[in-house]
């Protein structure tokens, strides 16, 4: 992906190196603790009690400075968020006859405040509509390339399309009437809502990488691959049983590694909004 040099957001808040922050994680660390936090990331479940509720943790405390990597991954980001707010400004003009506000991206190193709760390396990147932000600990990159395979600096934007998508919901008005009826059905067809809203929030990542494709000449070949394994890494099904369980269905809240990649893909071909309507489609 071709972004060095680039225009980078103004919609950057980066908490990173600020200090005097903190998360216990039982003497026991290591790959217990690797487990809780991968679950947390793609079940979207914060699991920080898990890894604070010890009495023998210790204390890992942010670092006041930033390294080089964590520099050229902040400026990495604010390159993405900006071509996402180009891309959807002209979507929402040219497709929706309407005005797109860019959100705002949070980076943070550990744990943090949100108005959904509280941000940490067990909640993974998230959007909450609460506040509008978007939260992300440039860790999760790490984790995404080395511990899940998903390598590449495309499958890094994948992951901040995405959470970008989810606010193009919110302003759509999706998030709010989806909340509404997950709030008043049965789990498991809270759960098959949320499957149809992250994957529609993976076709508008398709979307924006059209349009990024065709308005700045950004990606290299090889980019949409990184994209689509990113999305087969992250399924569900793919998950569960990389976590050593049978993939049930009915718990699943993203979709399938084949969904995931389906619905990138539906995105990415059309390059239009309406493409993207997985609440109508009889068949994810």
């Amino acid at each position: 992906m071709k972004w060095q040099g680039r225009r980078g957001s103004g919609n950057i808040e980066d908490r990173r190196g600020q200090g005097g922050g903190g998360m216990r994680i039982g003497g026991g660390a290591g790959l217990g603790v690797l487990a809780v936090v991968l679950v947390g990331w793609f079940f979207g479940v914060d699991l920080t009690p898990l890894l604070t509720g010890q009495q023998d943790g210790q204390v890992v405390q942010t670092s006041g400075e930033l390294t080089e990597e964590d520099r050229q991954m902040g400026d990495f980001v604010s390159v993405t968020l900006a071509d996402t707010e180009e891309v959807w400004a002209n979507i929402f003009e040219t497709q929706l006859g309407r005005t797109y506000t860019p959100s705002t991206l949070v980076l943070y190193s550990q744990v943090t405040p949100s108005s959904c709760g509280t941000a940490s390396g067990a909640t993974g990147p998230f959007y909450c509509p609460e506040d509008k932000k978007i939260y992300l600990d440039t860790d999760f990159f790490a984790t995404l390339s080395r511990q899940l395979g998903a390598q590449g600096d495309f499958a890094a934007a994948y992951v901040i399309a995405h959470e970008v998508g989810h606010h193009v919901q919110d302003e759509l008005g999706i998030l709010s009437q989806v909340n509404a009826v997950r709030a008043r059905s049965s789990e498991a067809e809270s759960n098959a809502l949320s499957v149809r809203v992250e994957l529609q929030a993976d076709c508008f990542a398709g979307v924006w990488a059209r349009h990024a494709a065709e308005q700045f000449g950004s990606l290299d070949e090889g980019d949409i691959a990184e994209a689509m394994n990113a999305a087969s890494k992250i399924g569900d099904d793919t998950l569960q049983r990389n976590a050593g369980r049978r993939p049930m269905p009915d718990s699943f809240t993203h979709g399938t590694s084949e969904q995931r990649q389906r619905w990138f893909a539906a995105g990415f071909r059309t390059g239009e909004i309406g493409s993207c309507d997985t609440f109508s489609a009889q068949s994810l």
